[in-house]
């Protein structure tokens, strides 16, 4: 029996109030504690970004916590992903979601629409002042006892004030640019870029412009991500289209002093927006499945540039009564639809390691041995482009295109791909239908 169920419920402090975040202290109220804030260095939670897909591991732990009714509402079940060569030949069709046996399907789904949700039911559950907003953790002290010191800043207007506190348990669910993670590997330095510009948007289409799939389709040099996120609405049946593209930076930018320059401006402007006119010339003529990339470009509202950036995996993530979480604990490439799905998870995971041990201590080391090596996988696999390295093999035997995929690629190799990485990070049918591991056994009555 854990602690909080005996006296005093612990004090949790989640740094962020993204999605791994606010995941968190869902699945920690869930788990019965009862003393959770989470501080968000923004101003206030709005439905800001582009969108993701958030994988059957993921939705199950959702759907655990009382939100799928509410998530489905602002999302679209994604039922098909297809692979296409840049010639516009069909790689490979995977169902997805129910349609691939899972007992829960896969969403695709707005950010801002997930974050809105999650934050929702954090102010509904654990009540409002439990999302402190205009607040980031400054600075972090490690003392031998293991209690975490926190530095805060927080700003009213103009003006900036400054506290310290010491809970019971700090989670650093502060992205990939993470003040706590700073602090506990204080000689690490910044995030790895690999190279790429990605651009990323949202695009209002007439549902037929659009077709009922997600796909990914490119080359060795360059991919588009293209699917819709929302059902039809309004007398137009538009729908929300989500749309991410990766080049080379010197193919942009070019080599030497330019590219030079490039790295230094994307290593401190990572939400940069750009006129879509800037990289649209490298998409035309690109149309997969009759859905056209350019057509879908030109009706962005707004486009944003960033690098691809991930983190080296570490060997520790958590330091007496600290740990990591998300993309704190491991930014990976975008790749796989695994950085949100991930963070989902290992909410739920840090939930139930500490709701099982009396030790909190102990509870964050067997939340860290669950989830550290299976993430660490999936940086590695992702690093090896995951599931797309079936793009880039395609385009490596026949540059030109084809006419029959199974002559370039057998049917067999095709379907190993897709199974050695679902196996890498436990998300297969079989594994996943087992129903979650983190659940928390009611106490016996009576």
């Amino acid at each position: 029996m854990s602690p909080h169920t005996l006296g005093q419920s612990p004090h949790v402090v989640i740094a962020g109030g993204g999605i791994a975040g606010l995941s968190t202290a869902l699945a920690l109220h869930a788990a019965g504690f009862e003393r959770v804030t989470v501080v968000e260095a923004a101003a206030a939670i709005r439905p800001v970004g582009a969108g993701l897909n958030l994988m059957p591991n993921a939705v199950r732990e959702l759907d655990a916590l009382g939100l799928l009714d509410a998530l489905e509402a602002g999302a679209l079940r994604t039922r098909e992903l297809r692979y296409y060569h840049r010639s516009g030949g069909l790689i490979s069709r995977e169902p997805r979601g129910l349609g691939a046996g899972y007992r829960w399907p896969q969403l695709s789904v707005h950010r801002g629409h997930l974050q809105q949700v999650l934050a929702g039911a954090v102010r509904a559950r654990l009540g409002p002042a439990a999302l402190v907003t205009g607040v980031r953790v400054s600075g972090l002290e490690l003392p031998p006892d293991g209690r975490p010191r926190l530095r805060l800043e927080h700003r009213v207007g103009a003006v900036r004030g400054h506290a310290s506190l010491e809970p019971d348990v700090l989670v650093g669910a502060d992205g990939i640019r993470s003040t706590v993670r700073a602090a506990l590997h204080p000689a690490e330095g910044g995030p790895s870029w690999n190279g790429m510009l990605v651009w990323r948007g949202v695009s209002r289409m007439p549902a037929g412009a659009v077709g009922p799939f997600m796909f990914i389709a490119g080359d060795d040099r360059q991919k588009a991500v293209v699917y819709p996120m929302s059902r039809p609405t309004g007398p137009g049946r538009e729908v929300l289209v989500n749309w991410a593209l990766a080049r080379p930076a010197e193919d942009v930018c070019g080599s030497g002093a330019a590219a030079a320059l490039a790295e230094e401006r994307f290593r401190g402007d990572w939400n940069r927006p750009v006129p879509v006119d800037a990289f649209l010339p490298f998409y035309e003529g690109w149309e997969f499945g009759g859905v056209s990339v350019p057509g879908i470009l030109r009706a962005a509202d707004s486009a944003h540039e960033y690098p691809m950036v991930d983190r080296e995996p570490l060997d520790r993530w958590t330091h007496g009564r600290t740990t990591l979480v998300g993309d704190a604990a491991h930014a990976m490439y975008p790749i796989g639809s695994n950085g949100a799905t991930q963070s989902i998870v290992d909410a739920r995971a840090l939930a139930h390691a500490l709701a099982r041990h009396s030790d909190p201590v102990e509870g964050l080391a067997a939340y860290e041995h669950d989830r550290r090596p299976v993430t660490t996988a999936l940086q590695r696999a992702n690093r090896e482009l995951g599931p797309e390295v079936v793009i880039d093999l395609a385009h490596a035997r026949a540059p030109q295109g084809f006419s029959d995929i199974h002559q370039v690629i057998p049917a067999e190799e095709l379907a190993a791909i897709a199974c050695r990485y679902a196996a890498t990070g436990a998300f297969d049918p079989a594994t996943v239908n087992r129903g979650s591991p983190y659940e928390i056994p009611l106490p016996a009555i009576g």
